[in-house]
């Protein structure tokens, strides 16, 4: 039976095919493979699976599977590991620095691999915040056949006849640092929050990035909300290793699939979902991957006219499992079609568009997670965009949950996360005013770190909804509260974050998109001139590397120029 695929017009035939590369042949001899396995495609199986954190541990027994549906498809798998960089296990302390980072880490070091080794698609496996965007812009750079698979959530843990998640366990630090949780009783959750394998639970970035990746149509319908140990996983695994193969057969490609409209659509289920702000900081950059211009400003436009539509935690009630149960997140995207607010024509890894896989989901009214577009949970506003004086280059703030969505105080000034969470377990903070917590941008952390310890701890003593907090860092999907991040230009370039002092009167309108610095523009000005930029502690590695080449993080937080300015893109080679 002769093959599909014409391997002389693909990458794999620089290291496979003619007597000049004989050489590059007694390599794969060595590792057992036949003249039939390598006269097929090579398809790179990329796992960022480790012991690091339970989000990971199921990656490469995925990967492992992946390959059978890759030789069932008529390809050979070539499987590799790239790293993660664990939020949960990172966050509170210098190691947040390194969080951001890692998702340039992961795509640039899947790139390589796939470049060093010529191979000719990708399936991808991510479990942990950064590895989903990371793996994803790896696939728009190189541009070859590919498809995303998230290894799953993690199932619910169980305290006192309560669902409960790691969200609860941060809080519940707040709580014993007031008074009113016994340190038994922190440690009896710590113990059951977690109960196994798999992502954090909740709508916070790992799910919500998981969901973008089938709402952008790089992975197949309905995978990636399956838990992490359900057996339907290694199916999922398998059907993903098969696809690669139809879509490398037709040359589908992912800049053929993530559009302009895709994004759009990606971004409209960020904010129905109630979804984490750290979208609009990995669908700028995915963006740029594709040459597609589509910023922090495009996507605040999309979420201000997008309805909040699924109940799911932090600001609501349920978590990644019950999403599978009620049908997923296309069950999600079948309201938001029949209501107007996505585009069905983009292309998906399915090799039909997104409106011709939505016609194949029935409805079911019984489902508890998402509501009909036509009756939502609010009209608009799962998470918000915000500009003005404060912060010119915009500022990002999920609102899903929240009451008050306005919010006027006095500032208290902190230059490092450390010395805020500080004030936070002493009780130092008065209710009605901003914390600001600068010097944590991209460039200034460097690696704009998230802020969960302290708006947990916040949250935990029962000051949630009391303060307001903005920082030029970044906060977890699982933050809940008056939390404003990616404050921009961020306080190592001058910004007018910069420039706040304590007693400053900041006010924020999360209803109207704006965040101002209410103090007379001289008065700026002279502080301006007074203001002299500040040199962090890392003066070499990676994190000094990433600070002098990261730009701005209402375009991503980038560190090249992106396909614009590219010249060739792989997959033609």
């Amino acid at each position: 039976m002769s093959s599909p695929f014409d391997k002389s017009k693909l990458p794999s035939r620089h290291v496979s095919v003619g007597p000049e590369r004989a050489p590059h042949r007694s390599y794969y001899y060595a590792m057992g493979m036949t003249e039939e396995e390598i006269a097929r495609p090579f398809v790179a199986v990329a796992s960022a699976g480790n012991d690091s954190a339970p989000c990971n541990t199921t990656l490469d027994p995925q990967a492992n599977i992946c390959r059978e549906g890759v030789i069932e498809g008529g390809g050979t798998p070539r499987r590799f590991n790239t790293i993660t960089v664990t939020d949960g296990i990172a966050m509170g302390h210098q190691g947040m620095k390194s969080s951001l980072v890692s998702r340039e880490v992961i795509a640039d070091s899947v790139e390589l691999s796939v470049r060093g080794h010529c191979y000719d698609a990708l399936v991808g496996f991510a479990g942990c915040d950064k590895s989903l965007p990371g793996m994803m812009m790896s696939m728009l750079r190189l541009n070859v056949p590919s498809i995303f698979v998230y290894g799953g959530s993690i199932l619910p843990g169980t305290y006192r006849g309560e669902d409960v998640t790691v969200v609860d366990v941060f809080e519940a630090v707040g709580q014993h640092a007031a008074g009113n949780c016994p340190l038994q009783d922190l440690i009896a959750l710590e113990k059951v929050a977690c109960p196994g394998h798999g992502a954090c639970g909740g709508q916070f970035t790992a799910n919500t990035m998981a969901c973008v990746g089938e709402a952008i149509g790089l992975s197949l319908p309905n995978s990636n909300m399956s838990p992490a140990p359900y057996k339907s996983r290694e199916d999922i695994a398998r059907a993903a290793g098969r696809q690669v193969m139809k879509l490398l057969e037709i040359n589908l490609r992912p800049r053929d699939i993530c559009t302009r409209a895709a994004f759009e659509n990606a971004a409209r289920v960020v904010a129905a979902t109630g979804g984490s702000t750290n979208a609009a900081l990995h669908l700028p950059a995915m963006a740029s991957e594709a040459g597609i211009d589509f910023d922090l400003f495009d996507v605040a436009e999309i979420f201000k006219s997008t309805p909040y539509i699924a109940d799911l935690k932090p600001g609501g009630k349920y978590v990644a499992k019950d999403m599978h149960e009620a049908g997923g997140v296309y069950m999600g995207m079948k309201t938001l079609l029949d209501g107007g607010f996505l585009d069905p024509e983009p292309m998906t890894v399915t090799g039909k568009t997104l409106g011709e896989n939505i016609e194949e989901i029935t409805w079911n009214p019984d489902q508890k997670v998402f509501y009909d577009v036509k009756a939502p949970i609010t009209p608009t506003g799962g998470v918000v965009g915000l500009k003005g004086s404060l912060a010119p280059d915009g500022a990002i703030v999920k609102v899903a949950g929240m009451e008050r969505l306005q919010f006027s105080g006095p500032a208290r000034v902190f230059d490092c996360e450390e010395d805020a969470f500080e004030a936070v377990e002493n009780r130092d903070i008065a209710e009605g005013c901003v914390i600001v917590i600068r010097y944590e941008g991209p460039k200034g952390g460097p690696g704009m770190r998230e802020m969960l310890a302290t708006t947990a701890a916040l949250y935990g003593q029962g000051m949630g909804e009391k303060v307001a907090l903005i920082t030029d860092g970044r906060f977890s999907g699982a933050t809940r509260g008056f939390c404003i991040g990616h404050v921009g230009p961020e306080a190592s370039d001058g910004g007018p974050i910069a420039l706040v002092e304590n007693g400053d009167t900041i006010t924020i309108d999360a209803e109207k998109g704006t965040i101002d610095l209410d103090v007379d523009q001289a008065v700026l000005e002279t502080r301006r001139a007074a203001w002299k930029p500040r040199t962090n502690d890392y003066q070499s590695g990676a994190l000094w590397r990433y600070a002098q080449n990261v730009g701005p993080a209402s375009k991503g937080a980038l560190t090249h120029p992106g396909a614009k300015s590219e010249r060739h893109v792989f997959a033609d080679i």
